[in-house]
């Protein structure tokens, strides 16, 4: 990933809101896959408050226009690779920032207050790992006091195989699971709604090229095969997840809804703000040799934040509680060429199109935490919250927002946009 003229902060768009947009600058341009009145699902661009058609603009997007855009999905154009973004991105950048190019393109404008947002791709697999080093240690040492992480975690990257018909699109509603649980003065399991819903701050990754089926992804060739980001919440039922994840892990407590934001932000987008620092320190052991390398800078420098509304919060007009704010290179243990390299390291196929979360991301610092099973210590210590109420967990009416920023001297920041959900029983 280059630094190029499509980062230069001196750039600006005849796109008025994007000047100085939170998220969608002109150096961002993230993809997605949208629908509005009279037009079916198909591929736009981010630009400020605006949604840019793309194949309304194939004749000017000129050599950059690929066949694969005119798709209701991203999976095909995600195959192809990081050139034809490189070139899409050079040529959008072009087009939005010199007014020569408005009256070409202008009519080809949607309010995104106008369009309905859909999955980026088709999720064909969806696995989760559990990269964060801190939340691991927390959620640990709530079981295992005298030895919160187990043997293996600085030495394999851990995940799980998640549910991809359940991955949504943010704003989908967030129905309460029910299950098994096992309350502690029960001799035997019940079964009902969860008790103990909670939400998982996380990144989600979207894979490109991907890989041929017995032929593992090298730790120097894995930024290859991301596609871009997302956020993304695993919605998580602890009280379920508590008396079924012996001996195979979490099943019914994840499985009923996965959350993403609509926005695919390129790794072309973020090159500013990749960094060589995160979690590792000094003194660990050493990654083995196919985790070894990849590239200088394989740290995330986004700054990522979890909201709460309830709905007395929203009903008195109170401004949401900020939960959780943290850098993500400050949480992860492994990196997302780590992940990606292990993950296809016994040859399992990855194909464009499947998701990958990174799992909550937690820092070290009180106010980074990335779960309310975290925050409120498993329910021992309840959030107060500004309108007297008071939450261990998610109940019925709350919302809850994740954002992220990168930010780095020099250079305009960008945003990854937001993945929201609101909890109903």
């Amino acid at each position: 990933m280059t630094i190029d003229a499509t980062h230069d902060p001196a750039l600006t768009s005849w796109v008025e809101s994007a000047n100085g947009h939170r998220d969608f600058p002109v150096q961002n341009l993230p993809l997605g896959i949208f629908s509005a009145e009279g037009l079916e699902r198909r591929a736009g661009v981010a630009i400020g408050d605006f949604v840019l058609d793309l194949p309304a603009i194939a004749e000017a997007l000129g050599d950059a226009w690929l066949d694969e855009l005119a798709q209701p999905v991203l999976n095909g154009f995600f195959a192809l690779g990081a050139e034809p973004r490189r070139a899409l991105r050079a040529r959008l950048s072009e087009l939005l920032s010199d007014p020569a190019n408005r009256d070409r393109i202008e009519s080809a404008l949607i309010g995104q207050s106008e369009v309905t947002m859909h999955l980026p791709a088709i999720v064909g697999d969806y696995t989760d790992f559990y990269v964060g080093i801190h939340h691991a240690t927390n959620v640990g040492r709530q079981f295992r006091p005298d030895n919160p992480l187990l043997p293996n975690y600085k030495y394999v990257p851990i995940g799980y195989h998640g549910r991809a018909s359940s991955v949504r699109v943010s704003g989908k509603p967030v129905v309460r699971p029910s299950g098994q649980r096992k309350p502690p003065e029960a001799e035997v399991p019940v079964y009902g709604k969860s008790r103990r819903l909670d939400y998982e701050l996380e990144l989600g990754v979207w894979i490109g090229r991907g890989n041929q089926l017995g032929e593992p992804i090298p730790i120097g060739e894995a930024a290859d095969s991301i596609a871009g980001y997302s956020l993304l919440n695993d919605w998580s039922a602890r009280d379920l997840q508590a008396w079924e994840y012996q001996p195979l892990g979490p099943f019914l407590a994840k499985n009923f809804l996965t959350s993403v934001s609509p926005w695919v932000v390129t790794p072309e987008a973020l090159a500013p703000f990749m960094t060589a620092d995160f979690a590792r320190p000094d003194g660990d052991p050493a990654p083995l040799d196919y985790l070894a390398g990849g590239s200088d800078k394989p740290g995330l420098g986004l700054t990522m934040e979890a909201f709460l509304t309830t709905a007395a919060m929203r009903e008195q007009g109170v401004a949401p509680l900020r939960l959780s704010r943290g850098r993500a290179a400050d949480a992860m243990y492994w990196t997302v060429e780590q992940i990606v390299t292990h993950h296809a390291s016994n040859g399992c196929n990855l194909q464009p199109g499947d998701l990958i979360g990174t799992g909550t991301l937690s820092t070290a610092a009180a106010d980074g935490l990335g779960s309310l099973l975290e925050i409120s210590a498993g329910g021992k210590s309840p959030l107060t919250l500004p309108t007297g109420e008071q939450r261990s967990f998610l109940e019925d009416g709350d919302e809850l927002t994740i954002t992220a920023r990168a930010e780095a001297d020099g250079f305009v920041a960008i945003g990854l946009g937001e993945c929201r959900g609101v909890v109903f029983g």
